[in-house]
């Protein structure tokens, strides 16, 4: 094209080499810019929290309570549980019912109360639910009392002319007496177990409690009056018992398993073989600094033989259940008798509904009888028709012609139908089809 006055043409573009790497910071690449900034944002933001990280309690055996967040690895690090028994406490177990012995925890899942219980603490889920805060009181309004009592005695342990002794306010006694003493009061594994179970059958109690102040006046007002919302209400009432009925059953048989093996229960002493451990500790140690010979004129060689000894002899019997089985025997008696109430109930309604049976079929047998007595009735009815209709017909019969025989004839009809239903009806009556 030819250049005129408004011809425009494209300038030419030169292209410009590429900056290497040691060129000045003035002249950074917009991208290099934009990528630091980025990271500035990025590195301001808040750092979110570890997934599956939940909500716990942690209460110690001094009444000292505090809200953390941990997740499962933290739990499992801190409490030396498997994984397994995490997915016990998870939503997919929320109504199943389990007491487990571990190492050196006790995992409790009881209804809403799902708790991790060592020898010194507790770690409580979800303690902010307003089921689990009557259970978050009692902790505080319990633990601290009682073991006030038992850090009174508390000391600390050494051998002493080769026997062990354990520290009691300046005056020192055999670990046996010790032990007597401590075991006056239950362990603190013992006690959160007695105040969740205390809370669970409370609560069990007072829904069982509800569930009879409801059902009674609805199962009688039933027997009264037989209808659909009647019946309606009694079907939902049925249903929740078999639900309350499901929970206790758990909680119940998890009792009796326990009560049943002797071993699964010496395992949830938590307190006492921690105390064994560091009696175990202590005469270790006492056996290194006694391997030579002592001299002295009140103090014996104390050997591995004799250290030995003290381990049998001055060690809490493993085997020795009582305390636990009288602890879960009283419960297991509360919740034999839930369960009998609630049965009892469930019986209650057995027998409502066989009494309303027994009124349908009252009805259904008079209204049978009803039926039988009407259809008795059509047919006497029915031979006085055919009486009439034969006599309607248009054949020649000499009574045509006599008077007054059409009232005789009618009247004898209609007595002779009625002397048929009486005798059908009696015949029923002596056979037994209708009711006297």
């Amino acid at each position: 094209m030819g250049k005129g006055p408004f011809s425009f043409r494209r300038p030419s573009i030169r292209r410009r080499p590429k900056k290497t790497a040691d060129s000045s910071p003035t002249a950074a690449s917009p991208n290099a810019a934009n990528n630091s900034i980025a990271a500035a944002v990025a590195a301001s933001k808040p750092k979110k929290k570890a997934g599956g990280a939940r909500l716990w309690m942690r209460f110690d055996r001094f009444g000292q309570s505090e809200l953390i967040e941990c997740d499962k690895s933290t739990i499992i690090k801190r409490v030396s549980i498997p994984a397994r028994d995490l997915r016990i406490l998870g939503p997919v177990f929320s109504h199943s019912s389990n007491i487990l012995a571990r190492e050196k925890a006790m995992v409790v899942n009881l209804e809403y109360i799902k708790a991790i219980v060592t020898a010194e603490e507790v770690l409580l889920l979800d303690p902010l639910r307003q089921e689990v805060l009557p259970f978050v009181d009692q902790l505080r309004q319990q633990i601290p009392h009682k073991s006030s009592l038992q850090t009174q005695g508390g000391g600390q342990m050494a051998v002493q002319d080769n026997e062990m002794h354990l520290s009691t306010g300046g005056q020192w006694l055999p670990i046996r007496e010790a032990a007597e003493g401590l075991q006056c009061e239950l362990p603190f594994e013992f006690q959160v177990l007695e105040i969740a179970l205390e809370v669970v059958c409370t609560y069990l109690n007072s829904s069982v409690a509800d569930l009879e102040r409801d059902a009674y006046p609805v199962l009688d007002e039933l027997a009264r009056n037989v209808s659909t919302k009647n019946l309606e209400r009694v079907r939902s009432l049925k249903s929740n018992l078999t639900r309350l009925l499901a929970r206790v059953q758990k909680v119940r048989d998890e009792i009796e398993h326990l009560l049943d093996d002797n071993e699964d229960m010496a395992h949830l002493y938590l307190t006492r073989k921690w105390i064994q451990s560091q009696q175990a500790e202590a005469l270790l140690a006492a056996t290194a600094s006694n391997s030579m010979v002592i001299t002295g004129p009140h103090l014996r060689h104390l050997s591995s033989n004799r250290s030995a000894s003290l381990v049998s002899s001055n060690c809490l019997d493993e085997h020795d259940v009582e305390d636990l089985e009288m602890l879960l025997e009283a419960y297991f008696m509360q919740l034999d008798g839930t369960r009998n109430k609630i049965l009892s109930v469930r019986e209650y309604i057995d027998d409502t509904e066989d009494y309303v049976n027994i009124q349908l079929d009252n009805q259904r047998n008079e209204l049978i009888q009803l039926q039988l007595t009407l259809t008795i009735a059509s047919f006497a009815i029915a031979v006085e028709t055919l009486i009439a209709g034969m006599f309607g017909m248009n054949i020649p019969c000499s009574l045509y012609h006599t008077e007054g025989i059409f009232g005789i004839f009618v009247g004898v009809a209609t007595a002779a139908c009625v002397l048929l239903f009486l005798l059908v009806l009696g015949y029923a009556r002596w056979k037994k089809l209708l009711g006297s």
